[in-house]
């Protein structure tokens, strides 16, 4: 059994479970065994658990919908009996029917799928034992973290091994082209939900109150994404709210005592989809859900994924989050069936409440060794890129990133990394198997290592000939690399993050002076609330813990009024604003886009096909230096900041909304990102 011997247990850091490999007892024993051993699991409150078809039941009579229909037939003279119908249709396209045999038979191919695939499955047993007993004594939320398609499956198979009630999962309605498998996954507990639901009052009404009534009666479990897609960049989503606005519901309005929230965190050594991904970030279409689809991707059976982390994290009370936030007595002043639209105060709630449980989830993923490496190899091909043709990157010699790793493990350990380095293992040792792991994207030549941007523009697989490529698919072919391991850096993102906020605002401010260095560390906090999860009205908050951490660590001295950097603080600096730069130039070049190229006739559709043309000319002129920033992701993210400021409006009653550019404002924002730093007031007045 894998103990936690290689983590760091610095006094900075607070205590975390240790972990067990669960491949360890399915490597010497009987897989069909284990899938057909006698599953009993604690219930909540010792309830008998009703099937499915009951649970339809309940919800199709509950007061809830029944009031609904009554509403719908009276404004659009509907008869009630057809509207009832359309209710019942909706449930039994979204409903699961959980069935045990369908569990098993999913069991037993899973073990063979992860032995396959993975050297380890790693899970905190301590964090399994809370959330047992939170089952036995409240209605449960799973919250796992989303950066692949095995998550959902990963949930359902921990918690049959471990004996838990099987949850009841939230999946996207794509799932259900996939025929046989769709179905198979709606007989292991998925339950299927439209992407959007418009204005669509009935289906609303019927989804929330399927997921109430699965908590209120403690049925199961109930599993959902917070972020409500999977992340493609390895970075946290903004929290989508709706979901979790239902499963509180039940409590805030005093139908069950308390629903407690389980934050869970999945790390992945290497991802099955990363090339998918960063292809997708690139304007490639991902391929559509379907069984066929899923025998064609067999060909990963032959690869090593290395080994996973499962980290359980402490059950969180929304009674406890709730205390003084909310006035519950609201939701006394009318019959609780009739649908009211939630107040301020529990928006507001609400909100906090998914930044806080995101934060939870991103501290408890697990770093492993390549993670730096990745960062630290980026930074080296950026740097290189300044000074040569971008194809021909020079590389950094093993013994030099062996140093550099070490020296970023111990910075990242003393910000509370939560990271797997085997310190039993000479360092050599853990950098050349991190390099073996992820073969695809680093090669080896004569003691360097490189990023794989030259092989990059081969052929797509093996026994195609060689064909030309232009300059712009070969940037494309770099471009898949580069993302890939950006990828592997953004899960230290939440590492440095507020550090990294502080020493770029560092190196833009006029001045040293405390309250210019914060004015800047405030304006980028700001820029970036879409890029990153920054718990809103925490700005104060963040910058002292940014000055606490790079204080500690010898790299500033803050006085009352000054803040400056330490001889030996310059090194951590530099690779702080270095893992920064990125997003800055993307934001930058998004803003010079809409500058000198956005037309009356620009949409939201078409803003992401023109920007990435617009990227790719400057990056084959070699006027940018990051690749990075031709991922949809960022493009996206620069856009809903620049509409949250007010420097791009939507131009409502259009068909379909064009963008109105408020060029002055951008241009003042994109050199504000380019270092020229305003002063207070001029923050205050642009935000």
């Amino acid at each position: 059994m894998a103990s936690n011997a290689g983590y760091s247990h610095s006094p900075m850091l607070k205590k975390r479970d240790d972990f067990e490999d669960i491949l360890v007892e399915r490597r010497t024993s009987s897989d069909l065994r284990y899938a057909l051993r006698c599953y009993t699991p604690a219930l909540y409150k010792g309830v008998t658990p009703c099937h499915s078809g009951l649970l339809k039941s309940m919800v199709l009579q509950s007061d809830q919908l029944t009031y609904v229909i009554r509403q719908i037939s009276k404004e659009t003279g509907k008869a009630t009996a057809d509207v009832q119908e359309e209710a019942s249709a909706i449930l039994e396209e979204m409903a699961h029917s959980l069935k045990l045999n369908t569990v098993r038979f999913f069991a037993f191919s899973l073990c063979k799928v992860f032995k396959t695939l993975f050297k380890s499955i790693c899970v905190n047993e301590e964090g399994i034992q809370r959330l047992q007993q939170a089952i036995k004594e409240h209605p449960v939320v799973l919250l796992p973290s989303h950066r692949s398609y095995m998550d959902f499956l990963l949930m359902s198979y921990l918690l049959f091994t471990y004996e838990l009630s099987l949850p009841v999962i939230a999946a996207g309605m794509d799932f259900m082209g996939m025929k046989v498998i769709g179905e198979m996954l709606r007989m292991s507990g998925a339950f299927f939900i439209r992407r959007s639901f418009g204005g669509d009052q009935l289906y609303w009404t019927v989804f929330s109150e399927y997921v109430r009534t699965m908590l209120k009666i403690g049925y199961a479990p109930v599993e959902f994404f917070l972020e409500g897609t999977r992340s493609r960049t390895a970075k946290s989503l903004t929290p989508k709210l709706g979901l979790l606005n239902i499963a509180m519901d039940p409590f805030l309005k005093g139908e069950v005592y308390d629903v407690h929230v389980v934050p869970v965190s999945i790390s992945y050594e290497r991802i099955l989809e990363e090339t998918l991904y960063a292809r997708e970030l690139l304007g490639i279409p991902k391929p559509k859900e379907s069984t066929s689809g899923l025998f064609k991707a067999r060909k990963v059976l032959s690869e090593d994924y290395g080994s996973i982390h499962v980290y359980f994290g402490q059950p969180v009370s929304v009674r406890s989050l709730a205390e003084g936030r909310v006035n519950r007595r609201q939701f006394n002043l009318l019959p609780r069936h009739i649908p009211t639209r939630p107040g301020e105060d529990v928006q507001s709630f609400v909100s906090d409440s998914a930044y806080k449980l995101v934060r939870l989830q991103e501290e408890n993923m697990v770093l492993k060794p390549w993670v730096l490496l990745a960062s630290l190899l980026l930074q080296n091909h950026h740097q290189n890129q300044n000074h040569q043709d971008q194809n021909q990157d020079q590389g950094m010699a093993v013994d030099q990133l062996t140093e550099q790793a070490l020296w970023l493990r111990n910075v990242s350990r003393q910000y509370g990394a939560f990271l797997h380095w085997p310190d039993h293992i000479p360092p050599s040792e853990v950098v050349s198997s991190s390099l073996s792991l992820h073969g695809g994207l680093v090669r080896l030549c004569e003691g360097r290592v490189h990023l794989a941007v030259e092989r990059a523009a081969g052929p797509s697989s093996p026994g195609e000939a060689l064909s030309p490529v232009t300059p712009g698919e070969e940037l494309l072919n770099q471009a898949v690399v580069l993302l890939s391991c950006a990828s592997y850096r953004n899960q230290a993102l939440h590492v440095f993050l507020r550090p990294a906020l502080l020493a770029s605002a560092l190196h833009a401010a006029a001045s040293t002076q405390k309250h210019e260095v914060f004015n800047s560390f405030s304006f980028l906090r700001n820029m970036f609330s879409n890029e990153f999860i920054l718990c809103p009205g925490a700005t104060v908050q963040d910058f002292e813990e940014a000055c606490f951490l790079l204080v500690k660590t010898g790299v500033l001295q803050v006085t009352q009024h000054e803040v400056l950097v330490t001889e030996s603080g310059h090194r951590t600096l530099s690779f702080l604003t270095n893992m920064l730069d990125p997003f800055l130039q993307g934001y930058q070049v998004v803003c010079r886009f809409l500058c000198e190229e956005a037309t009356e006739t620009l949409t939201e559709k078409l803003f992401i096909p023109a920007v990435r043309k617009f990227i790719i000319k400057r990056l084959l002129a070699g006027s940018l230096r990051y690749t990075e920033v031709l991922s949809s992701d960022l493009q996206k993210n620069s856009l809903a900041a620049l509409l949250r400021l007010g420097a791009v409006q939507k131009i409502k009653g259009a068909d379909p909304e064009t963008l109105k550019v408020d060029t002055v404002m951008v241009s003042s924002l994109e050199d504000t990102l380019g270092g020229k730093l305003p002063t207070q007031k001029a923050v205050a007045a642009r935000l």
